[in-house]
């Protein structure tokens, strides 16, 4: 079994890279699911988060107003810091038994998690190669604005929210830049998917 991780800022274009690998024939796992499944209605996670931030969190139906949580967060940096550190568990204990479970089904397959906050969490540390997904800035701005529905402002603030892409980028085994459209990125992932079949033959 091959761990990689796939991280990158926020509007870089990490899920049209996982679905590439995906499509090559890689196990993904999309953290960003696997954090909706850990704060699902019933579950210690969703219990966590309301008590640190309270039933104003909650739906009228008992599940998460993520918008409501979100607004908290983004505003304010020690909060957002502490729903990480509330999350955080719960999130890699189940990514990790998601690939405890493949690798018994297939002891050879790679598994790649996407993961927003993997090196700023110090999760990255739990896989044998890191790809990190980058773009230019003006573009990673236009599209967090379009995705959203942001204004520029507010596009801004949840950018700079994140660990500097040029930062990020320095603890990659693999970059890919999405600056130059869908075509072009995936002949990088192709590329890299060809190492990664490489790395995987050789990993015990």
């Amino acid at each position: 079994m091959l761990k990689v991780g796939l991280t990158g800022s926020i509007a870089t274009g990490k899920s049209f890279v996982l679905d590439v690998l995906r499509e090559l024939g890689a196990r993904t796992i999309d953290a960003d699911q696997v954090a909706r499944d850990c704060v699902a209605p019933g579950t210690p996670g969703l219990q966590a988060v309301v008590t640190e931030f309270g039933d104003d969190v909650l739906t009228a139906d008992g599940s998460l107003n993520r918008g409501k949580l979100g607004a908290i967060v983004f505003a304010d940096e020690t909060r957002r810091q502490k729903l990480n550190s509330i999350l955080h568990p719960f999130i890699i204990a189940r990514q990790d038994e998601i690939m405890q479970q493949g690798a018994q089904e297939t002891p050879n397959a790679i598994f790649v998690v996407d993961a927003a906050l993997m090196i700023e969490s110090g999760g990255y540390k739990r896989f044998d190669k890191l790809i990190v997904v980058h773009t230019r800035a003006e573009i990673q701005l236009e599209r967090l604005m379009k995705r959203d529905n942001l204004s520029g402002e507010e596009a801004e603030r949840r950018i700079n929210s994140q660990m500097p892409q040029e930062e990020k980028k320095q603890y990659a085994d693999f970059l890919v830049d999405t600056s130059a459209g869908f075509e072009n990125t995936r002949a990088q992932v192709e590329a890299i998917w060809q190492e990664l079949l490489t790395a995987a033959a050789s990993t015990p």
